[in-house]
């Protein structure tokens, strides 16, 4: 997906640490790029809380990560400003599945896709219960329909 497929954005410098020995980016440091950017969204859309915040909201809903994936299709070396786009192209009941491009500077292609799947569960069972309204409000935002998954 080009970039005109993603609805919200967020950038990121590579860090020297992310690179390995052959000379780019470790593959397993995209699923960090992937996470950040998500919570990124989640935390904008003040859709979830983090530490201290938590405490306050200790029954609402939480998202799990339940899949992920990233597949490649170019390398990006450091040092690198990454542009990250996000859509949503899956909703369900109590899941989401986000479409995550990593873009190389203003690449008009991706260098890696991810996939990645939120299920929202109770914190007292752990078990999949229904996203609060504000969470669906935020994923419809980003939403694109004519992705395909």
């Amino acid at each position: 997906m080009l970039r005109s497929g993603y609805r919200y954005w967020t950038s990121m410098g590579t860090r020297w640490m992310d690179q390995d020995a052959f000379g780019h980016i470790n593959n397993v440091q995209y699923y960090s790029f992937i996470d950040t950017s998500v919570c990124t969204f989640l935390s904008e859309k003040k859709v979830i809380t983090f530490g201290e915040d938590r405490k306050e909201e200790p029954t609402r809903p939480q998202p799990f990560v339940v899949h992920s994936s990233c597949n490649y299709y170019k390398p990006i070396v450091f040092p690198s400003k990454l542009e990250i786009g996000i859509s949503v192209v899956k909703l369900g009941t109590s899941s989401c599945t986000y479409r995550v491009g990593i873009f190389d500077g203003s690449a008009e292609a991706p260098s890696a896709v991810g996939t990645f799947v939120h299920s929202w569960t109770d914190p007292s069972t752990q078990r999949p219960t229904p996203m609060p309204e504000s969470v669906r409000d935020a994923y419809t935002s980003i939403y694109n329909e004519s992705c395909v998954v």
